[in-house]
């Protein structure tokens, strides 16, 4: 190239490039100032609000979900401002940002339900980390081990962990048999006909106030719940701190069986008589 081209075409990129640092420098400046300062203060502001809802008693998992919604919300809004100052129309932003979050909506359709569900868990509450619940009925039975965003984690009694999503808990029965701080433990025994019930009630009393866990109050009673086919049925419902639930039910089952031998008191099971008819 012809220096003296050269030198004009030089000059030509000077001139432009000073013009555009004329006309968008302080705009240039003004954002980045204004990210900064913005993202400083929204800082600010996320920490404020995690600690006045923690403060408030709300649950730490609850807490976090809706500082992290807070602070995503106040940057979009950030940068959407930050973009008017250039001209741009933000509306077009909007547009497509509400497009985008419709599809992941819809992608995402189990797991926003999922995550809406463990909201309402940790608002509402029907069980906390430690509670004995039944899930559906009795199906899923375990110890809550963590409450998650978009999920329970329950530990069984033989420590095996079943993972829930949380819109599935919402959506069946829930019973916390931990929920009062003390309950009931449901046991039924069969003796035979032949059998003195009098005796077999004095002997699951005794076990019952012989085992560490059982509560004084209210006292243990034993009645005759049903008449069977081939048992009499003694219902018992002794009460202890939700924490020793499994201790009092293997207490009694064995104990009582125990007691029931040692008393001649027997406990019926399924028998089969077999006529052999020779010609």
């Amino acid at each position: 190239m012809h220096p003296i081209l050269e030198e004009m075409n030089i000059e030509n990129i000077t001139a432009k490039a000073t013009s555009l640092l004329i006309d968008y420098g302080p705009q240039v400046l003004m954002a980045i100032l204004t990210l900064i300062v913005g993202f400083w203060i929204i800082k600010r502001i996320v920490n404020f609000a995690s600690k006045a809802i923690r403060t408030a008693g709300t649950d730490e998992t609850l807490a976090k979900f809706l500082a992290s919604l807070l602070n995503i919300v106040l940057k979009i809004m950030l940068l959407l401002s930050v973009a008017g100052m250039f001209g741009i129309p933000t509306t077009s932003f909007i547009a497509i940002f509400s497009a985008l979050m419709v599809g992941i909506g819809m992608a995402l359709n189990g797991t926003l339900g999922h995550a809406a569900a463990g909201v309402m868990l940790m608002i509402f509450k029907p069980y906390k980390v430690g509670d004995l619940v039944k899930i559906g009925g009795g199906s899923t039975l375990g110890t809550v081990d963590s409450i998650n965003a978009f999920n329970t984690v329950l530990k069984t009694l033989d420590n095996k962990r079943i993972i829930i999503g949380n819109a599935n808990v919402t959506g069946n029965d829930i019973t916390n048999i931990s929920g009062q701080g003390e309950v009931g433990v449901e046991l039924t025994y069969g003796i035979g006909y032949g059998d003195d019930i009098d005796k077999a009630k004095e002997i699951i009393l005794e076990v019952g106030r012989q085992c560490p866990y059982i509560l004084g109050n209210p006292a243990q009673g034993v009645v005759v719940a049903n008449l069977g086919d081939s048992s009499v049925d003694l219902a018992t419902r002794p009460f202890c701190k939700s924490e020793h639930y499994w201790d009092v039910m293997f207490y009694m089952q064995e104990n009582v069986k125990k007691e029931f031998d040692k008393q001649n008191i027997g406990i019926p099971y399924p028998t089969m008589d077999v006529n052999v008819i020779s010609n």
